[in-house]
């Protein structure tokens, strides 16, 4: 997160166990808070206020319910912290595979939320980063996949090699200014519609 004032919302329907989020939190520089309480619309009311972080204390929320907040909650666009009482492995394994950067079992103390807070923050950078590597390496994947694709259509249409076919295909992208795997999109596409 960077150093604007940090938008926590913290989802609960219970005032005094909020409160005791706030507290815990009060360590956190220049941090703003909004409580919402769990109901219909929940992703909406949330997407609307637009949170640095969720914090939910789903102290009695059923599996259903949990999995309703977490999913409500954004948790693939920022960090999520889940308080909860009691679990079992197949809820904590849920929560996980929904993207809750830190869930806690029996955790909620004011002691223990600024390093929660801190720990989600680090977790869900950590994860976004690990995100975009993967989602760069599809990419890179893709683009690999089609140049070959590109280069074995023009290698069987001008009857050269697959070295000068990427000669070909590279100097065409310089001049144009593109990208070789746009190049070769745009040779796939063509070989396509004239078939």
């Amino acid at each position: 997160m960077s150093s604007h004032l940090l938008t926590i919302i913290i989802v609960d329907s219970d005032p005094e166990r909020a409160r005791t989020i706030c507290d815990g939190s009060a360590g956190l520089p220049d941090a703003k808070y909004s409580l919402v309480a769990p109901g219909p619309a929940l992703a909406r009311r949330i997407a609307a206020l637009r949170p640095d972080l969720v914090l939910i204390d789903a102290d009695n929320a059923s599996r259903d319910e949990m999995e309703e907040l977490t999913i409500a909650s954004g948790p693939m666009e920022r960090p999520v912290a889940v308080f909860v009482n009691q679990s079992d492995s197949a809820l904590t394994r849920a929560m996980i595979e929904a993207g809750v950067a830190a869930y806690v079992v029996d955790g909620l103390t004011p002691g223990r939320v600024g390093p929660v807070v801190d720990a989600a923050i680090a977790r869900f950078n950590m994860l976004q980063k690990v995100r975009a590597e993967l989602d760069a390496t599809r990419a890179a994947l893709e683009d690999r996949k089609v140049i070959d694709r590109a280069k074995g259509i023009v290698m069987r249409a001008r009857g050269i090699s697959e070295d000068e076919a990427y000669a070909l295909m590279r100097r065409n992208a310089m001049e144009k200014g593109r990208r070789i795997a746009d190049i070769a999109r745009a040779i796939v596409t063509a070989a396509e519609v004239l078939k």
